[in-house]
């Protein structure tokens, strides 16, 4: 019985990538003749079957962006940044979208050593640093074994040498793991859909008005409190705006006020 639900579950499962990847064809062939809505109609379809690749999301932010979509077309380009987030072709047609967008916020530099442990700690993804820092491990073990067993005096020295730097290479890699791993769990981007919406001092609508922000514009959520949430910018400015007017990149956990 089990394998029949196994091969139906396998059989399912190759329907459905022969059907999505047909679609994905319709949906270029589309977009090639400047059917730009009806290509995002099919790329959408996909979403819905539970298909995402950053190539399909980067596909649906060019068509939105034909279609001078300000907000999807940026949308879609950070969530196909988040799939490659070394992409180049992703990255320079994100610039394009985001020069559409009328508001310009500084950005508050990171001081000298934490701009230089981020940029080398977001070199790769959490999982990337781990499977790293695993590799060392086996490294220092071996090296570790070839010390013990030497009998060459030179040989012990290098081994040993050699175990010494693999073992300060792997505190060193599961430090930028872990500091990795903060850094995702504090990223919540979003990015605002509406024309412009009036950003609040406090999660009511008759709270006093803090600033204004605009399609397209991309903040970080902080905090959720019922149908607000709580924002900030990259100048540091905080404030709460109606969850209607955003759309998160990813799922927000934490920071939840009941």
């Amino acid at each position: 019985m089990k394998n029949i639900i196994y091969i139906l579950v396998v059989f399912i499962s190759a329907l459905s990538f022969g059907q999505n990847k047909t679609l994905f064809e319709k949906a270029n062939a589309l977009y090639n003749d400047a059917k730009y809505a009806e290509a995002i109609d099919a790329y959408q379809a996909i979403l819905e079957t539970g298909k995402h690749s950053a190539d399909l999301y980067f596909n649906l932010g060019n068509a939105n962006y034909k279609l001078n979509n300000i907000a999807p077309s940026i949308y879609f380009y950070e969530k196909a940044l988040l799939l490659a987030p070394n992409d180049a072709d992703i990255k320079n047609n994100l610039a394009f979208a985001q020069n559409m967008t009328i508001d310009a916020i500084d950005v508050v530099p990171d001081s000298g050593v934490s701009k230089i442990i981020k940029s080398i700690a977001n070199k790769f993804t959490f999982d990337a640093w781990a499977k790293i820092a695993v590799i060392l491990v086996f490294v220092f073990v071996i090296l570790f074994l070839a010390y013990y067993f030497a009998f060459s005096t030179n040989r012990k020295r290098l081994a040993f040498i050699g175990s010494l730097v693999s073992l300060g290479l792997t505190v060193i890699t599961l430090a930028l793991a872990f500091y990795k791993y903060n850094l995702e769990q504090k990223d919540y981007p979003a990015i605002i859909f509406t024309q412009e919406s009036k950003i609040k001092t406090g999660p009511n609508p008759n709270s006093e008005e803090a600033f204004r922000l605009h399609e397209g514009t991309k903040v970080q959520i902080v905090e959720t409190f019922e149908n607000w949430k709580k924002i900030k910018l990259t100048d540091g400015k905080i404030g709460w705006i109606s969850s209607n007017d955003i759309k998160p990149l990813k799922d927000f956990k934490t920071h939840v006020t009941e």
